[in-house]
């Protein structure tokens, strides 16, 4: 993976001579550009021949000479950029936003013009102060940034722009400031990243043993524990889910747990992403057209061992425990059909009516596994399981289900802080009747209607009374609204929101206090 070094400097603007100098240029409540005095002549000039007003999205890149307006400049390029009256903008997260956005304007800027160092000036106007600008900046422009050439064969005359080597913010006051909200951004954006070239593996390139692989070379990487349960290990303890869905598969599956204890044990928060790595639909085939996706279907996998590398980084004082159960779903001559009975962890039986409903059956295994082995405060599971969440939320909103109001709200709120929305659905007993067996404890479909919610309660017989939320992130883990911070494909999806969530738990309140 590729690292672009992020710095805060003190150095002046008139003293920055890399390949391309960032300038926000916001306007005031009467449409004014406010700044710089640096670049005040060059602003008032660029207004009269209506070159660059400062208006939202808009932008302007020179080359020296620039003249006598700002003849001080070192920089080999000049790029402006306009992000409007941020004085209109009353809600804090949405000011936060439209600098993420600014931040991947100011990426693509670099990629056209392959410049491999930039400097961005942070200013403190439009309501918004330094921090900010540093830390949102960055975090759109170290995402904006993202390419996946590990798979491009280049003919040697090519140049291919590999990225930002680095990125300079040049800071004058609150410099300690802006340099730990900076480390926050690059964390983010760094396991933001790991999720998506995860993700943009092909189903070949990315199969359970490279989750294992990954999560125990993590464990030495950050001092956390791993363990690898491998298949003898799920028979021995009664993981009927899983070893149904990978009876059609060459590969054996694994379960891959990370865990991060801090000094002073505190509470424990558990996270379980949904591994499957390629998703044939088993026996109940998929049709054709889109099956090429479904290696996106270990995206909620991606999203919590990637979660752990800043959990790892950061040292919160709460015990993270990390859990993906990973294999495909194959159609093979051994492969689980519509019909059989399995026995999930713990003795639940489930009748299964369709194999293409195959993640909710790994990810019951890990649950109550994980609930009963490691007695968490909270559990939060992440996974792409449903297309029905995208028939009622489309790539907009993320699902969210839960059996306790504190932590559905605390999610919520994070997920505005984020970017990253998330709509409650409901849950209750009329939309577990729809699950429920004439000859087992459950069936493993509902029907199509309320089937993103059918599937939520299914994994809700196997949490019991702790707090848990379902996160379904199948309309949002790739072609999710677009953005400049987020390219064609996989997002990244529920990264931010795992570790924004665990830095609010890491207070010494209850995990599940907003």
């Amino acid at each position: 993976m590729k690292s672009t070094k992020l710095v805060v400097s003190t150095k002046k603007v008139e003293d920055y001579t890399g390949d391309l100098l960032a300038i926000v240029v916001a306007l005031d409540e009467q449409g004014v550009t406010i700044g710089e005095d640096l670049f005040r002549p060059l602003l008032n000039s660029l207004l009269q021949y209506k070159e660059f007003s400062g208006k939202k999205d808009e932008l302007l890149l020179l080359y020296p000479p620039f003249g006598s307006l700002v003849e001080k400049l070192q920089c080999r390029r000049l790029l402006l950029v306009g992000v409007g009256r941020l004085a209109d903008i009353t809600d804090i997260h949405f000011k936060n936003e439209l600098l993420r956005t600014t931040g991947g304007i100011i990426a693509t800027q670099c990629k056209s013009c392959k410049a491999k160092n930039v400097g961005i000036y942070i200013p403190a106007y439009g309501g918004l102060a330094e921090i900010a600008y540093g830390e949102f900046l960055s975090e759109g422009i170290l995402l904006g940034d993202y390419q996946f050439l590990k798979y491009k064969t280049l003919q040697k005359e090519e140049e291919t722009y590999q990225g930002l080597a680095k990125i300079e913010l040049l800071a004058t006051t609150h410099v300690k400031a802006i340099r730990r909200n900076a480390v926050k951004a690059s964390n983010i954006a760094r396991s933001v990243t790991i999720a998506r070239d995860m993700a943009n593996e092909p189903g070949n390139g990315w199969t359970p043993s490279h989750f294992a692989k990954y999560a125990m070379e993590l464990s030495e990487r950050q001092q956390l524990r791993c363990t690898i349960l491998e298949k003898k290990d799920m028979v021995e303890l009664g993981m009927g889910g899983i070893i149904a869905v990978n009876r059609g598969s060459e590969e054996p599956a694994k379960i891959a747990i990370l865990e991060y204890t801090p000094e002073l044990k505190g509470q424990t928060i558990l996270l379980v992403g949904k591994g499957l790595t390629f998703d044939s639909g088993g026996i109940s085939l998929k049709p054709a057209q889109g099956m090429m996706d479904m290696k996106y279907d270990m995206c909620g996998g991606a999203a919590v061992l990637s979660a752990m590398e800043a959990i790892g980084r950061e040292k919160p004082g709460v015990r993270v425990v990390a859990i993906v159960p990973a294999t495909d779903n194959m159609a093979g001559g051994g492969a689980f059909k519509p019909g059989d009975i399995i026995t999930h962890y713990g003795g639940i039986t489930s009748e299964i009516e369709s194999t293409d409903a195959e993640g909710r059956l790994i990810l019951a295994d890990a649950l109550a596994y994980g609930i009963e082995k490691f007695r968490p405060d909270c559990v939060i599971d992440i996974a792409t399981l449903t297309g029905s969440v995208i028939f009622a939320l489309g790539h907009h909103y993320c699902g969210l289900l839960s059996n306790n109001d504190q932590l559905a709200d605390k999610l919520i709120a994070i997920g505005i802080a984020c970017a990253e929305p998330l709509w409650r659905l409901p849950l209750g007993d009329m939309y577990a009747k729809q699950i429920k067996s004439q000859i087992a404890d459950i069936k493993n479909t509902g029907g199509k209607p309320a089937g993103c919610i059918t599937a939520a309660e299914y994994l809700h017989k196997f949490v019991g009374k702790t707090p848990w939320a379902h996160l379904d992130i199948a309309g949002t883990a790739w072609d999710f609204t677009e953005k400049t911070y987020i390219p064609k494909g996989p997002s990244g999806f529920g990264v931010k929101i795992l570790i924004e969530f665990i830095r609010r738990s890491n207070n010494g309140k209850s995990a599940i206090s907003a």
